[in-house]
């Protein structure tokens, strides 16, 4: 069973933490993970390009020149793609890019994520955020103290208002609350940086 050091907002230790296998010392599968990143990735995708066809431009009402005795090339229409301002062929129009996964899939491409972090030393545990103001000054000095450093990610057991308007403005930060977080939030962050509660927390929901 894996232990992991827990930490005070002060940087100290005040103890250590069990944690539960099935969530954070599982084989990473890198597929199932790749497929989760790609799957959020598309579904960010808004999927509003379009294009007008010969169809949609405006004008081509009638021929431009007639059939014989210019010595032009035969035209039908300014609305032909060959022509400027003319439709576009082949063009992209409004789509749907969702994509899928199954619950179980998605779950075991989280916990594939957390345990490589763990295994890698990237994830933290803290005690408990406690501030009684907004303070981004006091938000960047406990990080320090924690030693965390380049993009992290905070996990929460709950919303917190403080802690949040707090670490808005902090450059590769991002706050979240468990469980709602996903494989790219993972795996795009330096430090994992997850309230004791919110392990809990996890522990609940992915080990079912």
């Amino acid at each position: 069973m894996p232990t992991i050091t827990v930490r005070d907002s002060q940087g100290s230790s005040v103890g250590k933490l069990k944690l539960n296998p099935s969530v954070f010392e599982v084989k990473a599968n890198i597929g199932l993970m790749h497929q989760a990143v790609v799957a959020e990735e598309t579904n960010n995708r808004q999927g509003t390009s379009d294009t007008k066809t010969r169809a949609e431009v405006a004008g081509g009402g009638r021929k431009p020149w007639r059939q014989k005795g210019t010595g032009r090339a035969r035209q039908g229409t300014r609305s032909a793609p060959q022509w400027t301002h003319g439709g576009i062929v082949f063009g992209p129009h409004p789509r749907d890019f969702q994509k899928n996964m199954p619950k179980k899939m998605r779950r075991a491409a989280l916990k594939s994520a957390l345990s490589a972090k763990l295994a890698d030393g990237e994830i933290m545990v803290v005690d408990s955020i406690a501030m009684e103001e907004i303070s981004c000054k006091q938000f960047v000095a406990m990080l320090d103290r924690l030693e965390a450093t380049g993009r992290i990610l905070v996990v929460l057991d709950e919303q917190n208002e403080i802690i949040s308007k707090s670490a808005r403005n902090i450059p590769g930060l991002s706050i979240r609350v468990a469980p709602n977080f996903s494989v790219r939030d993972v795996l795009n962050c330096d430090k994992l940086l997850i309230i004791k509660g919110a392990v809990k927390k996890l522990e609940e929901v992915f080990s079912k």
